[in-house]
């Protein structure tokens, strides 16, 4: 690990340097702040032990400079024994820790281990983040019809915005997946996204569950619960399901929105939020104004900027994508080897009615590769719903054209493009007259 001590006095930079480069530290010097500076843009030390007291640049204004330069750098604070203030000052600039003078090299030792080991963490958190990010983009929403890049293209417009968004759209549609792009392309990203289905919480406990409760408010309260709101702190708040939340809860969610504070159910004390809200349903919000079931001073809170999404139905050549999608997701989970499907399967899967969307394909795609194992997906491995479908589908098609040719089967052959001995085989297996 990489090492940077910053101190005037030579003969305590010298035997630092000696302690920590036997200890198995990549050692580097500096006798001032500006030489500090000067060294990290090409040593890029992970942790710097940083005296206070130097000339031209001390050390708290050269920590603020080390911040500004890299914020995950490490730094411990050295400091005169008794100079408390300056060392919580250096904390709150950001510093890890501070040690003062004089000093042991034992307890020194240990301080610089666990501050790399904050440093390791600090760098696989960010990791982590950057992999979240990465998976969220709006580049790793697959498809490519015009319907699904309009709606992309609106997401992106409001990630940088801190204004309500609600997303519209049938069961299935990737209600979510289109909250996370939008949060993890905001600047709340570093922040967390906390998802409630308002669907799926009772009712007696909706309000404990948006806005916590004190230990003791209600029977059943042994300890204390910090609330979705708290928990989404300085993040998104994702209310799946909107359209369900009880009247009661409704009338709650709206003044915490509006007054930006909440109350835990049996606690006096407000608690100031700060989130952005998405929403998201699959219900016809201003029908159930109308019926009495949805606020509408909600409804309009909720509504400053609509994203509807399209249905499968709508978007089916993204089919054979998120086909191939799914294939490779689920054979690692599945450890099965399929490499696609053939030119009949994927017609039924384009032209299947996808009652439960993309959810219901990547459902569909599952229980085909449990049945194929290997090789391509055939119709006969395909869930038996969908071969019915396709059945009737493809029956209908063959009367309708065998009508508009007067039921010449050579000229109906070749409108439907498919050879006379293929079609005298179809009209077989549907009980067609010949």
């Amino acid at each position: 690990m990489k090492l940077l001590i910053v101190d005037d006095e030579e003969n305590i930079r010298l035997i630092l340097e000696s302690v920590f480069s036997e200890a198995g530290y990549e050692v580097e010097t500096a006798i001032n702040g500006l030489q500090a500076m000067e060294i990290i843009k090409g040593f890029r030390p992970e942790i710097i032990l940083l005296d206070k007291n130097m000339p031209h640049l001390n050390g708290l204004d050269t920590l603020q400079r080390i911040k500004k330069h890299d914020p995950n750098t490490v730094v411990v604070m050295v400091t005169a024994h008794g100079d408390i203030t300056s060392a919580v000052k250096a904390m709150k600039m950001g510093a890890y820790d501070y040690i003062e003078k004089p000093f042991d090299n034992d307890k020194m030792l240990l301080l610089l281990k666990r501050a790399g080991e904050h440093y390791r963490l600090q760098a696989e958190v960010l990791n982590l983040r950057s992999a979240v990010n990465k998976r969220f983009s709006f580049e790793n929403i697959i498809g490519n019809t015009s319907a699904l890049d309009k709606v992309l293209k609106r997401a992106a417009n409001v990630c940088e915005t801190d204004v309500s968004v609600l997303v519209m759209g049938e069961s299935g549609t990737g209600k979510e997946l289109i909250a996370k792009a939008i949060h993890f392309n905001s600047h709340r990203k570093n922040k967390p996204l906390i998802t409630v289905n308002c669907g799926a919480i009772p009712l007696q406990l909706m309000e404990s569950e948006l806005f916590g409760h004190e230990k003791g408010a209600f029977t059943d309260a042994k300890e204390l619960k910090i609330g979705k709101f708290e928990q989404a702190q300085g993040g998104t708040l994702f209310l799946d399901e909107i359209g369900e939340l009880p009247l009661d809860a409704q009338v709650k969610l709206l003044r915490a929105l509006e007054d930006k504070k909440i109350s835990r159910v049996g606690g006096k004390k407000e608690i100031e939020v700060d989130i952005r809200l998405i929403s998201a349903t699959n219900n016809n919000l201003f029908e159930r104004v109308q019926n009495n079931t949805f606020r509408l001073d909600l409804f309009y809170r909720i509504n400053v900027f609509v994203i509807q999404l399209p249905s499968l139905r709508e978007r089916k050549e993204d089919i054979p994508l998120l086909t191939d999608h799914f294939i490779r997701k689920h054979n690692k989970l599945l450890h099965t080897k399929v490499t696609g499907c053939n030119r009949e399967t994927l017609n039924i899967l384009q032209t299947y009615t996808w009652p439960g969307n993309i959810r219901d394909l990547e459902n569909a795609v599952q229980s085909a590769l449990i049945v194929c194992k290997t090789g391509k997906i055939q119709p006969e491995h395909l869930p038996a719903r969908l071969i019915s479908q396709a059945g009737n589908a493809e029956k209908e098609t063959i009367m309708k054209a065998l009508e508009q040719c007067k039921y010449n089967k050579t000229d109906t052959a070749v409108y439907l493009k498919m050879s006379r001995k293929t079609l005298f085989n179809k009209m077989k297996k549907y009980g067609l007259p010949e």
